[in-house]
């Protein structure tokens, strides 16, 4: 009996807050726009966000379009098995495992310092709680993880317009200044690593195609990911947009890059000193909420790479004896490398936000783009088996197209600027160690496949093709918002 996840549980609303929770809107604001502003110095962030955002939904195109058609939990892994061959599959769903797995631990840092930071203690301890919090939910059904991400993101939403507000409300100087959406702005040094951060705020809105085999409406995944693309860059452009309003854009980078101004709850306590309150603690639930997205999207690509025999079969385990059900084995895998990857930082006394959080998110951003840069590529080159009857020429030629030549320039941009996101000494050579570990992370994956081929070719022959028929598992009873 094959094992298979839970059918028909996850609405096209569901699937939404799975993408733009991985994001995680209140992470963005007080951490990423002010982190970017303060390393750059690029008063036009908000016309950054609105580009790369432009760029990610094209890219978002030919990848959901694929997701969409295969219903494979490993949609990268899925994608470029039956597009580019078995070999590129493999090595996708090894990447996807390394740049999921490096943004959902990396968030273990951001949380461990910040909760430090209020409440006292050692970062990892309260990493290590974290841990065992997202584990015992990433073992339940998906249910019970929607319902927390959807009362999470209402409240970050809630707090970007709150200082959206207390930002226009009282503008530097007594009068808007639109100088963040100024093309002009875009011709400076640091606009690179802009670009970069802007990329990384956005890597996680393509969570909702390994959720598909679990979606009520396949045909839903192409707009839930879409939709959270274009929402979040008009989000993130909005709270942007704001800050330099509320303190100037002329010195928005130097007030950024001073602690001491407290952006953005500074601003917010313009509306009162209970907004931040609420902000910090809705900052910590965001925190975990996209850890547990991450987990989720991991286990899943565990559990699929697993039940066709890439990975050892054990691992496809599922929670309970029927057939249908949370990815338990892929659940418990993740959960275990984080725990160990969280101790290995603690043991060397690495600095859990400039080197914990900052590596391992750039790393995972990273390899996310590249994905969606082979899934619109394979988008473009897939057999009519795939794209089915009728192909819309937008969504499997134009849109994938576009998006390639957009995102190639963003990684560009990104691989030549991870020095300045890293904090590393100019001429050192330590940033290009992440392009190598995804590099070489493909390169490990396409043995691999080599290897099955030879060995094992039944298994070869499955690679991509796991995913039950929908007529062959019943589908479940709880169904999410």
């Amino acid at each position: 009996m094959q094992v298979a996840l839970a059918r028909r549980t996850l609405t096209p609303t569901g699937l939404w807050v799975f993408g733009a929770a991985a994001s995680a809107p209140m992470v963005v604001l007080a951490g990423g726009i002010v982190a970017t502003y303060a390393t750059t110095q690029v008063t036009a962030l908000p016309l950054v966000f609105v580009l790369v955002a432009g760029v990610v939904a094209l890219l978002a195109v030919g990848y959901t379009a694929m997701a969409r058609q295969l219903e494979h939990p490993a949609a990268y892994y899925g994608i470029l098995a039956n597009s580019l061959g078995r070999g590129w599959g493999v090595a996708a769903g090894l990447v996807a495992l390394v740049a999921y797995n490096a943004i959902q631990i990396s968030l273990y840092g951001l949380l461990g310092a910040t909760l430090a930071g209020q409440l006292g203690g050692v970062w990892w301890v309260w990493a290590g709680i974290a841990v065992a919090v997202v584990g015992a939910f990433g073992i339940r059904a998906i249910v019970l993880s929607t319902r927390v991400l959807v009362a999470v993101l209402a409240g970050s939403l809630l707090i970007v317009a709150a200082f959206v507000l207390a930002g226009v409300s009282q503008p530097a100087g007594g009068e808007l200044s639109w100088a963040g959406f100024d093309a002009s702005g875009l011709a400076v040094g640091g606009v690179g690593g802009a670009v970069a951060f802007s990329v990384a705020a956005l890597m996680g809105v393509d969570a909702p195609g390994s959720m598909v085999e679990e979606a009520v409406d396949r045909r839903s995944v192409g707009r839930a990911t879409i939709g959270a693309v274009l929402v979040l860059g008009g989000v993130y452009a909005l709270g942007a947009w704001a800050m330099g309003v509320a303190v100037g854009s002329d010195a928005v980078g130097e007030v950024a890059a001073d602690p001491a101004a407290g952006l953005p709850f500074s601003v917010l306590e313009r509306l009162g000193g209970w907004w931040v309150a609420l902000a910090e603690l809705v900052l910590i639930l965001a925190i975990v909420t996209s850890k547990l997205v991450f987990h989720n999207v991991v286990a899943r690509y565990v559990f699929a790479l697993a039940r066709e025999g890439v990975l050892p079969a054990g691992l496809a385990r599922t929670g309970s004896t029927t057939r249908v059900s949370a990815p338990r084995g892929g659940s418990l895998t993740q959960t275990a490398i984080a725990s160990v990857v969280v101790i290995a930082f603690a043991l060397v006394g690495a600095d859990p936000i400039a080197v914990m959080f900052t590596w391992l998110s750039t790393l995972g951003a990273m390899g996310l783009l590249s994905l969606l840069l082979a899934a619109s590529v394979a988008a473009m080159t897939a057999p009519a088996s795939v794209r089915g009857p009728r192909p819309g020429v937008w969504e499997w030629r134009l849109a994938p197209a576009l998006g390639v030549l957009g995102g190639l320039v963003l990684l560009a941009l990104m691989v030549g600027n991870v020095g300045s996101l890293l904090g590393a000494v100019p001429g050192s050579l330590y940033p290009f160690l992440l392009p190598t570990i995804l590099a070489a992370t493909a390169v490990l994956g396409g043995v691999w496949a080599g290897r099955l081929r030879r060995s094992r070719p039944d298994v070869y022959a499955g690679i991509g093709r796991g995913t039950p028929s929908t007529h062959a598992v019943p589908d479940a009873i709880s169904v999410s918002i």
